[in-house]
């Protein structure tokens, strides 16, 4: 009876989070402390959906591994669920948050000599991974009864098994130096405009790079598009001093790269190199595309590019929009461990599940900053989002009714009506800069010619793609139609109103650099707005609720209104609370 009572005295009613005994945490929207809690929870705990009034997260394994690696701890963890609980935390939470927490750094990797040791905290956890199947094969011999013999060249492959069977690995065996390269970051780009590293940016950097020592140099930042991922790369450069390869998702993010480095800082054209399908040169800095290092003549062919990864004695490996990083590239990297490794992404999503591949082989979440707490500070717009729902016409009923499922949604995305709607949407935003962004190319090749603007797919020439993006940046051109290439590292700073007419599927981290090219601060302060035109009861609606899951994780203010409604019309103020 004690103890219950006990438990009792805790019981706080206005607080806005029930814990469960399943590791799942609700947490009320409609509470003053919403926002307070929903930033805490994100540091150790993954969203899994987000209707209206209460968002469902989950604690795992991962996520707890995370937060150990970013300097969380047990107490830490429980403590915050606490200060935000309803009700007791269950026993048995507490209880499985300090064991999980407990195994990051039970095991860890280092150098002695020419050797690298697997050390386990004790013989019976050696005992368990020496008869692995999985680990087995990455190790030479034993050490000891807690010290195992690591093959140097299987550094990642055996971090990955260890973190199937449950056991993640704190790696402090160190890396090569790389090449020296010195230069500077500029305090005045040579655009003549002031530069430094903004307070959130340089804590990323100081954080990743741990003053140099074995516990820094491998993991992910994430920030949101337009909070300037590409200045933490450069700091962590500066801060390495060591020749680079950067690793991109397309030519324009490579080119992007390219700019920034000889705009802010001291290195000169001689010493940045693009590595690409136009270009391949190699230099101390060198920029290169996914596509490329992933291109071969047929299945049974080798990577013939996967040479850069030894062309050069890099110190620093940086994965641009590391979330997309290819099962190829991944394998690549399982054996360039000794190299450090920078991730950056806003969303550590992946849609095939393999979070954990980025967590042993580029490294844990080092930096993780709250898209809303950067839109308060001004870094980045404020946005709304819109979810604007029509209905399927009459005639094409049947057709989406007995058609296979991958063709219902393709049905429902291409909805005509969605063609009027865009009209009146572009109509009511003629003064804005305007994306019209979408997947199926038939579709967005007939909304281009109906309003009259450019489409950018990829068929179109990087030069013709590069002289399109750079009207739209003038203010000559107001209005682009634009395929998934647009997804990822495009710098249009000026646009403010995206409008998505469809995607793939439920993919959340789609929705993240979708609204993240919109997200560049306004210097009149105005809204920027993000609209989702989805077609009614059909998948296409069902995979709008899985994209807006990334929205309301992130605090964004998400209005859904039949198209009747007209609520472009209205001031996005009238939507906040």
């Amino acid at each position: 009876m004690k103890d219950m009572r006990k438990g009792l005295s805790m019981v706080n009613p206005a607080n806005p989070l029930i814990v469960q005994s399943d590791k799942s945490v609700l947490l009320e929207v409609d509470n003053p402390l919403y926002e307070n809690a929903r930033d805490s929870l994100a540091r150790f705990a993954e969203l899994v959906k987000s209707p209206e009034y209460v968002h469902t997260y989950r604690v795992t394994p991962l996520s707890l591994w995370n937060a150990a690696a970013m300097g969380m701890t047990p107490n830490e963890v429980i403590a915050a669920l606490e200060k935000f609980a309803k009700y007791p935390i269950p026993g048995n939470i507490s209880r499985e948050i300090i064991d999980y927490m407990s195994r990051y750094g039970m095991i860890s990797l280092y150098k002695e000599g020419p050797d690298l040791l697997l050390l386990c905290e004790d013989a019976d956890l050696a005992e368990e991974i020496w008869r692995s199947k999985k680990v087995r094969e990455y190790l030479i011999d034993r050490v000891d009864s807690t010290t195992m013999r690591v093959d140097p060249t299987k550094r990642g492959f055996v971090k990955t098994a260890l973190i199937e069977i449950g056991h993640p690995v704190e790696d402090v065996a160190g890396y090569v130096e790389g090449e020296a390269l010195y230069f500077e970051l500029r305090e005045t780009s040579l655009g003549s405009k002031p530069f430094h590293l903004r307070g959130y940016q340089k804590d990323a950097v100081a954080i990743f790079y741990a003053g140099g020592g074995v516990r820094g140099g491998s993991g992910v930042v994430v920030l949101p598009c337009g909070a300037g991922k590409t200045m933490v790369g450069m700091g962590a450069m500066e801060n390495l001093q060591t020749s680079t390869l950067i690793l991109c998702p397309n030519v324009v993010a490579v080119r992007q790269w390219i700019t920034e480095l000889l705009d802010k800082t001291t290195l000169t054209p001689e010493q940045v190199g693009e590595y690409t399908g136009d270009e391949k040169l190699i230099r101390p800095v060198t920029v290169a595309t996914y596509q490329i290092l992933t291109w071969r003549k047929s299945r049974d062919d080798k990577f013939k590019h996967f040479k850069i990864f030894e062309a050069r004695n890099w110190g620093l490996i940086i994965y641009d929009e590391v979330h997309l990083l290819p099962a190829p590239v991944f394998r690549a990297t399982a054996t360039i461990q000794a190299t450090r490794r920078l991730g950056l992404t806003a969303t550590l999503v992946r849609e095939d599940g393999r979070e954990e591949d980025v967590f042993s082989l580029i490294g844990p979440k080092r930096f993780d900053m709250p898209w809303k707490q950067l839109e308060d500070q001004g870094w980045i717009a404020t946005a709304i989002c819109y979810e604007i729902r029509l209905e399927l016409p009459d005639d094409m009923r049947r057709k989406y009714a007995l058609a296979e499922d991958r063709k219902k949604y393709r049905i429902a995305a291409e909805n005509p009506r969605k063609l009027e709607l865009i009209k009146k949407l572009v109509k009511y935003h003629k003064k804005d800069n305007v994306l019209v962004i979408g997947m199926y190319l038939d579709q967005l090749g007939i909304i281009a010619e109906e309003i009259g603007a450019p489409l950018i797919t990829g068929k179109t020439p990087n030069a013709e793609r590069q002289r399109l993006y750079n009207l739209f940046r003038t203010g000559e051109q107001k209005i682009l139609v634009v395929s998934k290439v647009a997804n990822f590292a495009l710098d249009l700073p000026d646009a403010n109103v995206a409008i998505q007419v469809s995607g793939t599927f439920g993919s959340r981290q789609e929705e993240a650099q979708r609204l993240g090219r919109i997200l560049r601060p306004k210097l009149d302060g105005s809204y920027a707005r993000f609209y989702s035109v989805v077609t009614r009861d059909t998948r296409d609606m069902d995979f709008a609720a899985k994209r807006q899951l990334f929205l309301t994780e992130q605090g964004y203010q998400y209005v859904i209104a039949a198209v009747e409604e007209k609520v472009w019309e209205e001031p996005p103020e009238t939507f906040f609370n």
